[in-house]
């Protein structure tokens, strides 16, 4: 996965030392000698500030990491591998199991031969604040994820869905990465998929119900998204400028329009999008690139959803 960001392969011992430092986090190979190769292919795609990588090693491999500063998330995609986190359990890595591992621990990974994994590293700071706006309130305790990650469940369905999303733009030379609001979105979805699909202590606090915001902050919130459509709005960054929390805002909208604010935001950008379709001349602008434009990622899902909205396929309003 992730080609197009291809970092190594096949380096020797103090290269791939290097690489995976630079990339993710200081790492050394306490069982390799100064003679010894190292057999790594790492490629690497960065959605925002958070960093996807694929990694793979033709022989097994002992791992130890520095102590993290961020989130990591490692997903085994061929054999196993041992995992330990400082003072933890050990998570025994496979196809059907992925490991989640807290900042401020090192940690260590003994990979069998042939392994390879995909591995996220999420900003503490930008998952705290995700965290602080879906909940209304600061975060007094660090946040704490269980290690194991079973990946048949719905939390590891939906990371692996919205990393296969990532593979897919990063692959398209002009496709969503290059565009700001479609990268968002992406980013977005896999940090999502981490905080509601991977159990947390925080996590009984994102079923509480929020109060209710009233009806200001609704209407304040769709003349925010109605004035500027093409601004990268997050949820977070919507009910800020509302004074409201992400979830009363978000259970506003539902009850007031019966969507949700990016829903709102999305049929916004359509309409934009079937202007801009419009109004172009055939030959200059593609679908794709008009769609990316917008923030639409899934290009499948676009298409559906802008026929059901107009009764037509975008290349038709292309074309016409």
């Amino acid at each position: 996965m992730f080609r197009s960001g291809r970092v190594a392969s096949a380096r020797g011992v103090d290269e791939a030392r290097h690489t995976l430092s630079q990339v993710f986090l200081p790492v050394d190979f306490p069982a390799a000698g100064t003679a010894d190769t190292i057999d790594l292919t790492l490629n690497a795609v960065v959605v925002g500030r958070t960093t996807c990588g694929f990694m793979r090693f033709g022989d097994a491999v002992l791992i130890e990491t520095a102590e993290a500063e961020h989130y990591h998330v490692d997903i085994p995609t061929t054999r196993r591998a041992r995992m330990q986190a400082a003072l933890s359990a050990p998570v025994y890595g496979t196809t059907q199991t992925a490991a989640v591992f807290m900042p401020g621990r090192p940690v260590t990974l003994d990979c069998s031969e042939r392994f390879s994994q995909l591995s996220l590293m999420f900003p503490r700071d930008q998952l705290v604040l995700e965290l602080e706006h879906l909940i209304g309130e600061p975060v007094a305790r660090r946040l704490e994820f269980r290690a194991e990650l079973p990946l048949a469940g719905s939390g590891g369905q939906s990371m692996l869905q919205a990393v296969r999303m990532i593979d897919r733009a990063a692959a398209q030379a002009d496709g969503p990465l290059t565009h700001p609001l479609a990268a968002q979105r992406l980013e977005e979805m896999l940090i999502h998929s981490l905080l509601f699909g991977q159990s947390h202590n925080y996590t009984d606090r994102l079923t509480v119900p929020s109060p209710s915001p009233g009806a200001r902050p609704v209407t304040r919130a769709v003349e925010l998204l109605r004035s500027d459509p093409g601004r990268p709005w997050t949820v977070a960054e919507l009910a800020e400028e509302v004074s409201a929390s992400v979830r009363s805002l978000q259970e506003g909208f539902s009850r007031s329009l019966g969507t949700t604010p990016m829903a709102y935001l999305r049929r916004l950008r359509l309409e934009e999008t079937r202007r801009d379709l419009s109004e172009a001349v055939p030959g200059t602008v593609s679908v794709t690139e008009v769609a990316s434009r917008w923030g639409f990622v899934h290009l499948g899902r676009f298409a559906a959803a802008y026929a059901r909205a107009f009764g037509e396929r975008p290349s038709e309003t292309l074309r016409r």
